[in-house]
This record gives C-alpha cells, structure tokens and sequence, in this order.
C-alpha cells in the first residue's frame, strides 16, 4: 500500500493460522492499520495478494462478511443511536449472533446502554465497538487496539473474553500498544516497522531470542564474585553493583539457578532472596524497532 511515494505497507508477508490469537505490534505509522484494513477490505492493496479465510476481502466481500467481525479504531456506530440499540441491530443482522443480554453484562454495556453514542466516554465506545464485532459469532475478529482506553477491569475482561472466543475456534487479529497484551494473549506475533515484518514468533520465541536474562540475590555483602563467575558457564557473569545485592547475567536456566544457591550453601552463607528477572517482549520490540512505545 502506498501513499504518493510512501509505502505504507512494503511486502509484508504474514500468515494467520485457524483458532488462534496473533498480534501486530509496531510503532505509530509502521503500517499496523493499513495492513489490517487491507485484510478488512476497506483498502485494495497496489500490489500483491491478500486471501481472508480463502478470499479476496474486496472480491468477495459479500460471502466474507458475515464471517468476520470488525472492530475500528473509531466510528463504526451513529451518533444518535443508544448503545444497546446498536449493538441489538448488530445482532439483528446476523443469522446466529451471541446472546446480546449477556454481552451486555460481560462488558459493562448495561451502565451505559440507554446513552447516545456521541455522549459516550472513549472507554464506552471501545467496548461497544468490542461487543459490535463479536455479536454476530464471528469466524474471524479483526480488532485494532481493542483496549485502548479501557479502565482495568475492563481490559481484564476483554482479555479473558477473548481467551474463551479461541477456545471455541475463533481466529483473532489484533494490533495494540500494550505489550503486556500481546505478551499474554497472543499465540503468534508480528513486529512490523516502516511497513515490512523485522520479527516473528511466539511471545516466548521472541523474548528468548538473544537475551540474557539476569538473577538478582541479595546476601551479605562482600562475597568473592570472581569466585562464583568461575564455577558458572562460560560467558556468564557475576558482580555486586551495590553492597549485598548481587547480580548474575547470562543463560539464566533452572540449572544455572541450582548452581549459583549450591555456591552460596557451600560457602556458609544465607541468601535472604532470589529473583529472576527475564527480558519482556517491551525490552524485545525496543531491541528491535529503537524506538519508544509513543
């Protein structure tokens, strides 16, 4: 996808395997929406080939609607209308939607439910649009940001909510800020920067992919550093930044764990904590894009 001589979206391959959660994640203006519009069919792309449980999503929009649900990142409902009265004409429109009463009390609908739309807080609108895109039993949900603007708790239960959509088959596609999110909902992520995929895994692959995680003791202070590093694998480090806290980095494994306790026991010396402390998919996406999360 260009705009003018900016491309927007420049070969980005990805794949979406059936009943699970994948996340999009990239900076702001790394072609995050534009590809997920393109796969939505509201964009036709310039080049290349976009197929939507098989589909051309601009050729064969009519068959591939009634399948997929669309959440925006704004609009998507009249100004006018109450909340409850468009999501029920949602569900009108659907030959098996969800049950709408308990939509409405799984998300916190009921409090605002006789509101107009436009009267409604940023936090309201992303749960109906939420609750709108799920209504009609979808195959497929594309959701762009789904908790942006969401109070914890909300969030929480979107959260879990789309946890019990993948269990009972439901495909999701989802861009977001939030690392956290995609830390743990998603089975497959996507790092996208300046339009293209510069990485690609599980949460874990992408987290353990060159990292070196650290292990944080807190003991008295003092201790031969030198030492300990010389019974622990190559390229693994010890050292006491501060008196009494003590830091090793490397390949932090269950084993090494046991290593680093054992020296402590043998030389006599009573650990008062133990910490690991692992690299985030944040530490990963900044690695990678060099760029904070704005």
């Amino acid at each position: 996808m260009r705009y003018g001589d900016v491309a927007a979206v420049d070969g980005l391959s990805l794949r979406v395997e059936t009943g699970t959660i994948t996340a999009i994640l990239g900076p702001n203006g790394a072609g995050k929406t534009t590809t997920i519009e393109t796969c939505e069919g509201f964009r036709r792309p310039h080049q290349g080939t976009v197929r939507v449980l098989g589909l051309d999503p601009v050729a064969d929009a009519t068959e591939l609607r009634p399948r997929v649900g669309v959440m925006l990142q704004s609009g998507g409902a009249w100004l006018g209308v109450r909340a409850e009265e468009m999501l029920r004409h949602m569900a009108s429109l659907h030959a098996r939607p969800l049950d709408t009463d308990a939509l409405i009390e799984r998300l916190g609908i009921g409090s605002f439910a006789r509101t107009a739309y436009r009267r409604l807080s940023g936090g309201e609108k992303q749960r109906l649009s939420l609750a709108m895109a799920m209504v009609g039993r979808p195959e497929l949900l594309f959701l762009d940001e789904p908790s942006a603007g969401l109070d914890p708790q909300s969030r929480r239960a979107t959260w879990d909510l789309l946890v019990e959509l993948r269990e009972q088959g439901v495909t999701t596609v989802l861009t977001t800020h939030f690392m956290d999110e995609a830390e743990e909902l998603s089975d497959a992520v996507y790092i996208v920067d300046s339009g293209r995929v510069i990485a690609a895994g599980t949460p874990r692959e992408l987290t353990g992919a060159d990292a070196r995680n650290t292990l944080h003791i807190v003991a008295p202070a003092g201790l031969d550093t030198h030492a300990l590093a010389a019974c622990l694998p190559p390229a693994t480090t010890a050292d006491e930044p501060v008196p009494g806290q003590y830091v090793v980095t490397g390949d932090i494994s269950p084993g090494l764990v046991t290593q680093v306790t054992t020296w402590f026991g043998e030389h006599d010396v009573l650990v008062e904590s133990v910490l690991v402390e692992r690299r985030s998919l944040e530490d990963r996406f900044l690695d990678l894009t060099g760029k904070a999360l704005r």
